[in-house]
């Protein structure tokens, strides 16, 4: 029996294929401009390797900002259920879970089945996400993927607002013109970026034990300063950018089960 669950994202889209319980097939892969085409291609891709078409899966079920987009899913779930179903299948001691993903941000608490008991987002400002952080790493002409190794040389980080993505790139741009190193100023941008996060996240009552998944989970130097601010250790998942795929993957093996 296979299911896929499907995460649409605004930058990045993601597939997980299951088969009795097991991934068989996994995917990241830009969205680019068109949802519907993008599911497409993603879920081709994902099958391709496994022999399968969209025909063959008993359930699909699409999650993320582009899930109603999805021609082939036979339920839309939210990306908080999806986040919470699978960090709990995963990690069954988890309590909350801190996803940083292109567009926003977020803060779920869970209990030990993986259901949600609350959760804040930060929607309506790119301050705090993937996207701010890309947006740093062009005006400093650096790597975005490098960001969070440079980010641990500083010793001396450089003090960075981030109220808003427009006047913080200024902020940059101006340090740089100053000859600050580059280094302080990316340390800087991660503490930034971090003491948002968890002022967001403490609204919902922060419990141990903690996880952070999307693409941000990916970026070392914001993990050590997210770990510093809630003076805890933090779970990162091996693909922290998969688990919303795989909590509505979950959620596709008990729809079909329920067939």
């Amino acid at each position: 029996m296979y299911v896929a669950g499907i995460d649409i994202g605004s930058i990045y889209s993601k597939a997980i294929i299951l088969k009795d319980n097991q991934v068989v097939g996994s995917l990241v892969k830009r969205t680019g401009g068109e949802i519907k085409v993008a599911s497409q291609k993603l879920i081709e891709e994902v099958l391709m390797p496994l022999g399968l078409q969209a025909a063959d899966l008993r359930a699909a079920v699409a999650t993320g900002y582009g899930r109603i987009s999805v021609p082939f899913a036979q339920k839309q779930v939210t990306e908080i259920s999806c986040f919470g179903r699978g960090i709990g299948h995963l990690f069954p001691y988890v309590r909350t879970v801190i996803d940083i993903g292109g567009q926003d941000s977020k803060g779920i608490k869970i209990d030990d089945q993986g259901s949600v008991d609350d959760f804040v987002m930060n929607d309506k400002c790119a301050a705090g996400t993937g996207r701010f952080l890309e947006v740093m790493a062009n005006a400093l002409e650096v790597k975005l993927e490098d960001m969070g190794l440079l980010a641990l040389l500083s010793n001396s980080p450089e003090e960075i607002g981030i109220t808003c993505t427009v006047f913080a790139e200024s902020q940059v741009i101006s340090l740089v013109a100053k000859g600050r190193p580059k280094v302080d100023i990316i340390a800087g941008i991660h503490q930034a970026i971090a003491e948002r996060i968890v002022s967001m996240v403490k609204m919902i009552r922060i419990e141990e034990r903690i996880a952070i998944t999307g693409g941000g989970a990916k970026n070392i130097g914001l993990v050590r300063e997210l770990e510093k601010k809630l003076g805890s250790k933090v779970i990162v998942p091996e693909e922290p950018q998969l688990i919303g795929a795989y909590g509505a993957a979950l959620f596709a093996q008990d729809l079909a089960r329920n067939e």
